[in-house]
């Protein structure tokens, strides 16, 4: 059987980077395609040569989506791995999906901000198979049953490395502080929202969309080892669940090859040695960012596009030290309070985005001044 061909977008970030360790000893059973970066010019180049990509096939498009999008409908590609940070992966995600590739989703915006347009997308033939490890994880244990007998979906978290603290005293935290996550290696935006627990609201919404489950059967519960990335509770009350060791290849590689598994093991987990593992609920008194996303979830239309749009915005000013940590989830409700539109199409989806950038620049602007 001749090898697959694979595009990867966002190939110089943490994923795309640990997606091209996995390929390195499949030369046999995947082929690179193509290549896409953000700025990092000097790895895509040395990324293109160990793998044989033609130059013109190694591109940095951080600000062109329509040069995404233009490589992951590459005709040559079987798979494409969309790790691009933020709702520009949304056209890349359209495209691979109309073009009827797998679809490896990493980016999890674009899935969020434009979930009705994606399953419009889904209908020309693409198959889609998360990356995250917390959907990889239910993608997995759904295996289990069918459909009508799930009674609900868990998604864990870390907790960030901010659990256990008030609201009070997350008051003075530093972009520092919010960086240093305590078992993930992971880029700054997605660090940041592991932080406020906003990257788990995401996931909820994602969850919605990937698995078709309602909002009141998506649970979250913090998970300090980070070693069950999700289960899935049927309903005869049996819980399925999936655990490994912190380490991405995993679900990277079950992505790119489902439902075929890879003959090396990434996260295998020393039974003897792994002591215990503990659950709480979230604090959503300490981190509104979770509770503000299921709201959106549940309020539907331009409501997720209208979170994710406003939440790049904060986060992207905390990075920049224009605005405290504790100001990001209020920046979007503010937003999310002004009101959202629809997203029947890809113009709404975009509409709804530009706008909730406007609103949260001006809170951000009225904050900063303060």
């Amino acid at each position: 059987m001749s090898a697959r061909g694979v595009v990867i977008l966002g190939s110089t970030g943490s994923i795309g980077t640990q997606a091209l360790d996995v390929l390195a000893d499949r030369r046999d059973e995947y082929r690179v395609v193509a290549l896409a970066a953000g700025r990092n010019r000097e790895l895509l180049e040395a990324q293109a040569a160990a793998f044989d990509v033609p130059p013109e096939l190694a591109r940095t498009c951080a600000d062109e989506p329509a040069a995404l999008a233009e490589l992951a409908a590459h005709p040559d590609a079987d798979v494409v791995l969309n790790a691009v940070v933020g709702f520009a992966g949304l056209p890349a995600t359209l495209a691979a999906l109309e073009a009827g590739k797998r679809l490896a989703l990493a980016n999890k915006e674009s899935l969020i901000a434009g979930g009705p347009v994606v399953a419009k997308a889904r209908a020309g033939g693409g198959e889609l198979v998360p990356v995250d490890s917390e959907h990889s994880a239910i993608y997995q244990a759904l295996r289990a049953g069918s459909a009508h007998e799930v009674g609900k979906i868990v998604l864990t978290c870390s907790g960030g490395p901010f659990r256990g603290r008030s609201r009070d005293q997350l008051a003075d935290v530093t972009v520092e502080d919010a960086l240093a996550h305590p078992t993930w290696n992971m880029g700054a935006k997605i660090t940041i929202d592991s932080s406020t627990l906003m990257n788990k609201g995401l996931e909820v919404i994602e969850a919605h969309e990937l698995f078709g489950v309602d909002f009141d059967r998506i649970q979250v519960v913090v998970h300090p080892q980070s070693v069950v990335h999700g289960m899935v509770e049927f309903t005869d009350g049996a819980t399925i669940a999936q655990l490994s060791m912190p380490d991405m290849r995993l679900p990277i590689g079950l992505a790119l090859g489902a439902p075929a598994r890879l003959d090396q093991p990434f996260g295998a987990i020393d039974w003897a040695g792994l002591g215990s593992l503990t659950f709480e609920e979230p604090d959503l008194d300490a981190f509104p960012c979770l509770g503000l996303a299921y709201a959106a979830g549940r309020a539907g239309g331009g409501a997720p596009a209208t979170l994710n749009g406003a939440n790049e915005v904060a986060v992207q000013a905390f990075l920049d030290r224009a605005i405290p940590w504790r100001a990001i989830p209020d920046v979007v409700d503010e937003v999310l309070q002004a009101g959202f539109g629809n997203v029947d199409d890809v113009e709404g989806v975009l509409t709804c985005d530009r706008v909730a950038r406007e609103r949260a620049t001006s809170a951000v602007e009225r904050r900063s001044a303060a």
